[in-house]
C-alpha cells in the first residue's frame, strides 16, 4: 500500500517541476545577449602531415543586459566560406554559463582548415589567391527555443599563435 501512495505523490512532483519550468518567463536572447569582445583570425594548428595548418578562429563574450536571468544558453557557430555561405564546419556548445551576468571569453577553433606545403610560410597562405574568406556566424537559444543568428563576422585575415 505505500508504494501505491509513494507513486503518485511522486508523479505530483514531477509534473509540478514540469509546469513550473513551462510557466518560467522565456527570455528573448536576441535582445538580451549583447556580443562583445570579439576578435578573430586563422589559428596555426602546426604541421598536420607535413603540410602547414591553419584553422578559421572567433573568441567573443556574451553579455547579459535584460533584467531576466538567463539559466540555459546553448550556442552554436558556424563557419561558411564568404563566397558561397556552403558551410565549413559547425561547433555546438551545449551550455555556456553566466558568471556576473557575462561569460568568460569563448574561443571556437575549427578543426578543419586550409594546408599548405612548406616552405609556404603560414602568412603566406593567408595572402594567396586560392585562400577563401570565410565568416563565423553565432546563434543562441535558451532551453529549447529556436536557434536564433546572434552575431555574423568576417574571420580576419591574420594569424593567431595562441
Amino acid at each position: 500500500m505505500s508504494g501505491r501512495q509513494t507513486r503518485p505523490v511522486g508523479g505530483l512532483s514531477l509534473l509540478a517541476a514540469v509546469l513550473l519550468a513551462a510557466c518560467s518567463p522565456s527570455v528573448d536572447v536576441k535582445s538580451a545577449l549583447q556580443v562583445t569582445d570579439v576578435s578573430t583570425g586563422w589559428f596555426d594548428a602546426g604541421v598536420v602531415d607535413g603540410k602547414n595548418k591553419l584553422v578559421p578562429n572567433f573568441t567573443f563574450r556574451l553579455r547579459n543586459i535584460s533584467d531576466q536571468e538567463l539559466p540555459v544558453v546553448s550556442i552554436n557557430v558556424i563557419f561558411r566560406f564568404a563566397d558561397t555561405s556552403e558551410v565549413h564546419d559547425e561547433i555546438f556548445k551545449q551550455r555556456v554559463p553566466f558568471e556576473n551576468k557575462q561569460t568568460d571569453l569563448i574561443t571556437v577553433r575549427s578543426q578543419n582548415g586550409f594546408t599548405g606545403d612548406p616552405p609556404q610560410s603560414r602568412l603566406e597562405m593567408l595572402k594567396n589567391s586560392l585562400f577563401r574568406d570565410m565568416d563565423a556566424v553565432l546563434l543562441v537559444r535558451q532551453a529549447s527555443a529556436q536557434w536564433i543568428e546572434l552575431h555574423r563576422v568576417r574571420v580576419e585575415r591574420k594569424l593567431l599563435t595562441e
